[in-house]
């Protein structure tokens, strides 16, 4: 267990020091919502109603662009070699470093969110319930993406091939996320969507690293 919070402690660290991946993360998903509503017009109901799925759509956008650089880094100065060969297996090696891209890049994005929101007229009643759905959310972000990162390790343009391996995968999370949105702001305030996407969630945290921990070893060989 040392191993693994030591290898996620420098993991959170290095994103902090180095800043350009949240940075691009932020800076892409602020100005999608922006340009939004100049595309748009000024009809200010039609942007309240659309407002958590340019959210959410532009949060999944904003994730892809961290992806490439969850194993790519390592791989390249060798320390992914370096980790395959030590004593914490594969699986945990990924888990670590999927949650460190959830906690550096996953809920900064969840939490700028309702900024965003006021460019959109979200109803401010509906924050809390948006923050919510995407911090349960984005964990099935961060691993399923790991799984993408892992598969395009040594590819050309990597980037964009994460980007067409990962994003149907991501339309469960989406639509779950956003009925979780539509029920607990709806008169029947059922949490079942809210429910089913933690599971996928987890789901996520489960089955991931073994996949993703697989196609490293393919990568390496």
């Amino acid at each position: 267990m040392s191993a693994f919070l030591a290898l996620l402690k420098r993991d959170l660290l290095l994103s902090v020091r180095q800043g350009g991946a949240l940075g691009t993360a932020l800076g892409f998903y602020m100005l999608v919502v922006t340009l939004l509503p100049l595309g748009l017009g000024a009809d200010l109901n039609l942007l309240s109603r659309i407002a958590p799925g340019v959210l959410w759509i532009a949060l999944l956008l904003a994730a892809l662009l961290s992806l490439g650089r969850v194993f790519s880094s390592d791989y390249e100065d060798g320390t992914l070699d370096v980790l395959a060969t030590g004593s914490l297996p594969m699986e945990l090696v990924v888990t670590a470093k999927a949650l460190a891209h959830w906690l550096s890049t996953g809920i900064p994005l969840a939490l700028m969110a309702p900024v965003l929101g006021l460019l959109l007229n979200l109803d401010i009643g509906a924050y809390p319930l948006l923050v919510a759905t995407m911090l349960a959310g984005t964990p099935a972000v961060s691993f399923i993406g790991a799984v993408g990162a892992a598969l395009t390790l040594r590819a050309y343009r990597g980037g964009l091939l994460i980007a067409l391996l990962v994003l149907p995968l991501y339309v469960p999370t989406l639509v779950f996320g956003m009925a979780a949105i539509n029920g607990l702001l709806g008169a029947s305030g059922s949490g079942s969507a809210f429910l089913i996407l933690t599971a996928l969630s987890l789901a996520s945290i489960v089955l991931c690293p073994l996949a993703a921990a697989a196609a490293l070893r393919v990568q390496m060989q």
